[in-house]
């Protein structure tokens, strides 16, 4: 018998693997999602559940935005998720201390954050918008992490779960960095000390600022857009590393400060604080 999908229910079960680190079964294997529409809605239940419990929406991710990435899903455009303010972990003088125990299986990836200074709202919005609408850009971190057993996921699944959203991190806002020079900054992940990733910002949809179009073409579809002072992580420049406690990760991007996360061991809070807008960045 088919199972009735019932956002609600998967989206409480999600929040229970958040708050427990118990990994669930991928819904494309218990069949209890049918379609991408329907994953979508599973993150918007699971937004309210986290707004009820005192978070905020710091913004969006987006997903997905390499070819490589996007063929080993069998997809042909990225997707997207919320950030949530409880994974914010600020950072001071350059550098982020993480804990790692609010992860499951967390991974790092390095990406071009944009702080958006006045509203988007597609459809049909350009890169060149984007950016005539962008009050800064910064060097990001942001941890990736799954609530399904293994990583063992499809679109549906990453889609459902928030896009596979752990927290973030970032340095300091630059308002002198031009957009056009995006495509051709190479960042550097070391971990340790040792470089292990390395790639450039041609990487994400062949310009970071095309994924943040994409982002606010997409959300037209749902009726919503981006709104002032949200930021936006466009995508990774490189591969996913996976972390863990211990591991201190410096990333490095022409031009920008080094942004160095490292991860603890210590069950000392399950995020960065919540802050008000004005404290941030």
């Amino acid at each position: 018998m088919e199972k009735q999908f019932d956002a609600g229910d998967l989206a409480r079960q999600l929040e229970q693997a958040w708050q427990t680190r118990q990994p669930l079964a991928p819904f494309t294997e218990t069949g209890a999602i049918g379609s991408v529409e329907e994953a979508y809605a599973v993150q918007s239940e699971w937004e309210t559940i986290r707004l009820a419990a005192g978070d905020r929406i710091l913004g969006r991710k987006v997903g997905l935005t390499s070819q490589a990435m996007q063929k080993q899903f069998g997809v042909t455009e990225p997707d997207f998720g919320r950030l949530l303010e409880s994974r914010y972990y600020p950072a001071q003088d350059g550098r982020a201390r993480i804990p790692i125990a609010p992860f499951l299986q967390a991974r790092i990836e390095g990406e071009i954050a944009f702080r958006i200074s006045e509203p988007l709202a597609g459809p049909g919005v350009t890169a060149e918008q984007v950016l005539g609408a962008t009050r800064g850009l910064a060097l990001a971190a942001e941890i990736i992490d799954s609530r399904l057993e293994d990583w063992r996921i499809k679109l549906i699944d990453t889609v459902a779960d928030n896009g596979s959203f752990g927290g973030f991190t970032h340095g300091p806002w630059d308002e002198a960095v031009s957009g056009r020079d995006l495509p051709d900054l190479r960042l550097v992940i070391k971990r340790n000390g040792a470089p292990i990733e390395e790639g450039l910002g041609s990487a994400v949809l062949g310009h970071p600022a095309n994924s943040v179009a994409w982002l606010v073409n997409k959300l037209s579809e749902f009726g919503v857009g981006v709104g002032a002072g949200d930021i936006v992580l466009s995508g990774s420049l490189v591969a996913s590393i996976p972390v863990s406690a211990g591991n201190e990760f410096s990333l490095e991007l022409a031009g920008q400060p080094t942004l160095t996360v490292g991860f603890e061991s210590t069950t000392t809070g399950r995020g960065g604080g919540l802050r008000k807008p004005s404290e941030r960045g």
